[in-house]
C-alpha cells in the first residue's frame, strides 16, 4: 500500500501570508523608489495575482494598464529586471526584519513530518533569494531536504514543471508526495504532477475554484493557537481544527 514520503510546501500564501503584507508592499515602494504614481491597492494586487510570477505580473499591468509613462519595447526587459530586483530586496528585508511569521500550523506539520522521517521541501513561483530568506529566517529551525525556486525551471504554476523537479530530485512516485498549496494556479500545477493536494487558504484565495484539491481548509491549524475550518474534502478524516501529520496519512492511504 502507498503511504506519504514527502511534504511539498509552495511559499507564498502557504508558508508565509506574504502576498498581501509582503510583495504587494515590497512592490509599491519600490514603484515609488522608481518615480511611479501608482499603486496597486489589495483588490488590484487580487486580481493580479492571477498571474504568476513578480517579472510576468508586472510586465502585464505594463501591458495592460501602463506605468503612467511611455516604456520603450527595447527597454522593458531592463526596467523589470531592474524593478524586480529592488522589489526583492525589500521583500527579504521585511522577512528578515520579522514582520512576515509563519501561518499557522506550518511549522507545527513540517515538524511533524521531519520526525516521522519524510522529506520535506519548498517548491515556489517566487525567486530564489526571496525563498532562501524565507528558508533562512521563517524556517531557520526547520530541516528542509530542499528548496526549489521559481527561477529553476522555465514554466510556473499552473505548469507542473517544478513538482516534476521535485520528484525527480527526490526519486518519489507522485501519489507518494503531498503537496501544500493555497492558490488555483497551485493546486493545478501538483495535481496535474499526479500529487495529493491540501489547500489552505488565505484572503486572496479564499474565493479560488480549489476543487481540484483533495483536502482545504483555511490553515492548517494549531492545538494552542488558531484553528482551522475544513472547507472541502477529507472523507474520512479525523479533524479538529489541526490537521495532523498522521491523520492526513492515513485519509490519503486509506
Amino acid at each position: 500500500m502507498t503511504t506519504v514520503k514527502a511534504l511539498f510546501f509552495d511559499q507564498d500564501g502557504t508558508i508565509v501570508d506574504t502576498e498581501r503584507d509582503g510583495h504587494r508592499v515590497a512592490f509599491n515602494q519600490t514603484f515609488r523608489e522608481f518615480g511611479y504614481d501608482f499603486q496597486w491597492d489589495v483588490l488590484k494586487y487580487q486580481e493580479l495575482l492571477q498571474v504568476a510570477g513578480g517579472k510576468e505580473r508586472m510586465r502585464h499591468y505594463l501591458h495592460t494598464e501602463g506605468f503612467g509613462v511611455a516604456v520603450k519595447p527595447e527597454e522593458e526587459d531592463e526596467l523589470i529586471r531592474k524593478l524586480h530586483k529592488r522589489k526583492t530586496e525589500i521583500f527579504i528585508e521585511l522577512i528578515e526584519s520579522g514582520q512576515l511569521p509563519p501561518r499557522p500550523g506550518v511549522k507545527r506539520l513540517m515538524c511533524e513530518a521531519t520526525d516521522a522521517g519524510l522529506v520535506v521541501g519548498v517548491c515556489t513561483t517566487s525567486n530564489e533569494r526571496a525563498a532562501r530568506a524565507v528558508a533562512c529566517s521563517v524556517l531557520q529551525d526547520i530541516s528542509l531536504d530542499f528548496v526549489l525556486a521559481g527561477d529553476v525551471v522555465n514554466r510556473k504554476k499552473p505548469d507542473p514543471e517544478i513538482y516534476t523537479l521535485a520528484l525527480q530530485k527526490t526519486g518519489l512516485e507522485p501519489d507518494e508526495c503531498t503537496a501544500i498549496e493555497d492558490s488555483r494556479n497551485g493546486v493545478l500545477a501538483a495535481k496535474a504532477a499526479g500529487m495529493h493536494v491540501v489547500a489552505t487558504t488565505n484572503v486572496y484565495t479564499e474565493r479560488d475554484d480549489l476543487s481540484e484539491a483533495d483536502i482545504v481548509v483555511t490553515c492548517l491549524g494549531d492545538p494552542d493557537g488558531e484553528k482551522g475550518e475544513l472547507k472541502q474534502g477529507g472523507a474520512g478524516l479525523e479533524y479538529d481544527g489541526v490537521l495532523r501529520l498522521d491523520r492526513l496519512i492515513k485519509c490519503f492511504c486509506e
